[in-house]
């Protein structure tokens, strides 16, 4: 999960950037903490899923190399 805060604070800024370049802004402003807070928490989401996937994808693949059976439900 703290992998997933840090990443999901670090896309807020890409995301920021890429606004800013897009419509040739020099700033943003959220708008206050809880704006900011709701972004942060929708980035959380989505690299935790993103993470959550993947790992179950490590893990399934593993069994799928040595020839074990289906356990994907």
């Amino acid at each position: 999960m703290a992998v997933a805060g840090v990443v999901g604070f670090i896309l807020i800024f890409v995301e920021a950037m890429i606004v800013m370049y897009f419509k040739g802004y020099q700033t943003i402003e959220f708008g206050g903490l809880v704006p900011f807070i709701n972004i942060w928490a929708m980035n959380f989401f989505l690299v935790f899923s993103f993470l959550t996937q993947l790992t179950n994808w490590y893990e399934n693949r593993e069994g799928f190399e040595k020839g074990e059976e289906d356990n994907s439900f």
